[in-house]
């Protein structure tokens, strides 16, 4: 199973945190920008080019340091097809390194749609007697709120596949009490959520405990963590939050099992653009990304032990 490689790599690199390729022309390093720019012009294609260069250079300082990597799909869909093409060639770069890809792309529908979502993202696309995969990446973020008719399309992609899905349950952003923290009963919103993809999930709950479908619980609100944590306990939790967003350590504590096991922690500014606060000019920003991601690391193990 799919989370039963990412808690794998996780414990081979005592390491609980994936970070976020979520780029923006502006986070680039100024040489590395200038020479797209030299080749391809102001154009989507030089921006696309920029990024796919700073993207390899990333992974390249940290592809012994952190398990997974997580793609944030609107930040290449703004760049057009070039971005596209980019975030495919990002995901193979990345699996080639060893990396465990996570496609946050929060795709939600329903029937068919939902099903070609799924078949875009983690399976397959059928052309003539040849099936052929699209992105290929190994996780996906997805918007369960439609209920489990734009949930299941994805598991059953997933169960063919061998691969897992991480479905929005309780969101970091100020708003998300508007809706998530609604009274359903004698629960609420997204306590139902949560209960949902449990119910879903429980027929494949992999060696450690934990089924291919996951839940996206932001680190903003410990004590909702916390709570998730001891009612979901074979769910799979994928965490935002920490460092530029203003979560801490302590804060995402909560949402591992007692071995360590169970979630993981995204950041992507803080490493992404650390060589912006080294006063090197980007020069250094492999250098830079990989004592931000070592830092997180580090800070995290304080309150957690990995077995």
């Amino acid at each position: 199973m799919s989370f039963d490689h990412l808690q794998q790599l996780i414990k081979a690199r005592k390491n609980p945190t994936v970070a976020g390729l979520d780029p923006k022309p502006e986070y680039v390093p100024p040489h590395l920008l200038k020479a797209s720019l030299n080749k391809y012009g102001e154009t989507l294609e030089g921006a696309a080019d920029a990024i796919y260069q700073f993207n390899m250079g990333l992974m390249d300082a940290l592809c012994d340091v952190v398990p997974a990597v997580k793609l944030q799909s609107a930040f290449y869909e703004r760049l057009g097809w070039q971005g596209m093409l980019v975030l495919e060639k990002t995901i193979r770069y990345a699996q080639d390194k060893g990396f465990f890809v996570i496609a946050d792309a929060k795709r939600g529908d329903m029937g068919s749609a939902a099903q070609a979502y799924s078949e875009a993202w983690l399976g397959k696309t059928r052309v003539g007697r040849t099936e052929l995969a699209a992105f290929n990446a190994d996780c996906l973020t997805i918007n369960g709120y439609l209920g489990s008719d734009g949930i299941s399309p994805f598991l059953e992609t997933c169960r063919r596949e061998d691969k897992c899905f991480f479905t929005l349950v309780k969101t970091s952003n100020p708003s998300s009490g508007e809706l998530q923290d609604m009274v359903a009963g004698d629960r609420v919103v997204y306590q139902v959520m949560g209960d949902l993809i449990a119910r879903l999930g429980q027929d494949d709950v992999g060696k450690f405990g934990y089924s291919r479908a996951g839940a996206v619980v932001g680190a903003a609100y410990p004590s909702d963590l916390r709570s998730l944590r001891k009612r979901l306990e074979h769910t799979f939790f994928l965490v935002p939050g920490y460092g530029a967003q203003g979560s801490t350590a302590e804060d995402v504590r909560f949402a591992f099992d007692k071995y360590g096991r169970g979630a993981i922690v995204s950041a992507s500014r803080s490493i992404m653009c650390a060589w912006q606060k080294t006063g090197h000019d980007g020069q250094d920003y492999q250098d830079a990304a990989r004592a931000a991601a070592e830092a997180m690391r580090d800070d995290i193990k304080q309150f957690v032990t990995i077995l």
